[in-house]
């Protein structure tokens, strides 16, 4: 396994700084936003693609310290009623599989969107619940007609240019937000679809990150990692429950917020997740993700990439010498 983070954190460094800074921060791997929600400060294709010198330096300025790029980021909503807003969303969508052919990227990461609930619609109509009938109708008509039909044409364009590994990130709000829906999704559009596991997302739907790695790894439909805490603020939850939609930064009122890895769970919840990909085989980078309202950019960073370290399986498994 690999260590890396995923750059839009420093976002407002320019983009060989940002190497040099995590590269001496003990980081061996890069995961870079492309645009929509991530932005492109690092890796603009509308830069890239037009220009193969841009590319070979571009390329030269990460392998010459040693690193890797884990993937592709471009989260967006390329289901959205909004018409002009899926539009943007899916053509950056495209640029970054054409420049992850070009880099020799295999993961592009994203969401799966979320359309309306008719085709006037407005704004994204997320469901969660069955009852009253109408919301049954509404998932029924959005699943059909719209999330299906769209990432199998994408699931084809990708594998087209080589690109055969398409990671959601299962993330409340979109129509995959759990492995339920995410292998929905892989069933109707074929083994491209995988996911970009981040348990931040989960935890806090009660979800369980090790019994959920279990299950997405059985299907080999784990293709990145997203190294993200979330703390679990039990004496609010038990007044409100989960769903909580209050800002970010009313931490004290909040049922969960972000934190940096291990302000959520402890060292020995961290090792049972890396143990779990160990063991459905997933042997791929480990992304951080810092966005704690609590630390700075750097000491949140750094406290994250110490506890990581000491997580990580470096060596190749050998034989059971003891059975």
């Amino acid at each position: 396994m690999k260590l890396g983070v995923f750059t839009v954190l420093y976002q407002n460094l320019p983009f060989e700084v940002m190497l040099d800074k995590l590269t001496e921060m003990g980081v061996e791997a890069v995961e870079l936003g492309t645009g929509n929600f991530p932005g492109n400060s690092h890796c603009n294709p509308d830069d890239l693609l037009e220009n193969p010198d841009k590319i070979r330096s571009f390329q030269r300025a990460i392998e010459s310290r040693g690193l890797t790029i884990s993937g592709l980021s471009c989260h967006g909503n390329p289901l959205h009623p909004n018409v002009k807003m899926a539009r943007e969303a899916h053509e950056v969508w495209r640029k970054t599989v054409l420049l992850a052919e070009r880099l020799d990227v295999p993961v592009i990461n994203g969401f799966s969107g979320c359309p309306g609930d008719h085709l006037s619609a407005k704004h994204p109509n997320w469901v969660t619940c069955s009852w009253p009938p109408e919301y049954a109708e509404v998932l029924d008509w959005q699943w059909k007609e719209v999330v299906i039909p769209y990432w199998k044409e994408e699931a084809k364009f990708a594998e087209m240019h080589g690109i055969n590994q398409i990671a959601f990130e299962m993330h409340p709000g979109f129509v995959v937000y759990n492995p339920e829906t995410l292998l929905k999704l892989r069933e109707h559009a074929g083994p491209s679809i995988g996911a970009n596991f981040d348990p931040s997302h989960l935890v806090w739907q009660g979800i369980d990150p090790v019994e959920a790695i279990k299950k997405l790894g059985r299907e080999n439909a784990i293709f990145h990692f997203h190294a993200k805490d979330t703390y679990l603020d039990q004496s609010n939850i038990k007044v409100n429950g989960v769903l909580d939609t209050k800002h970010y930064s009313k931490v004290l009122d909040r049922s969960w917020t972000f934190r940096s890895v291990g302000y959520g769970h402890n060292e020995k919840v961290w090792k049972d997740i890396i143990s779990a990909l160990r063991a459905v085989g997933y042997d791929y980078v480990i992304s951080i993700e810092h966005e704690d309202m609590l630390a700075s950019i750097d000491e949140g960073l750094i406290k994250a990439i110490t506890l990581l370290k000491g997580t990580l399986f470096k060596e190749q498994l050998t034989e059971m010498w003891w059975a």
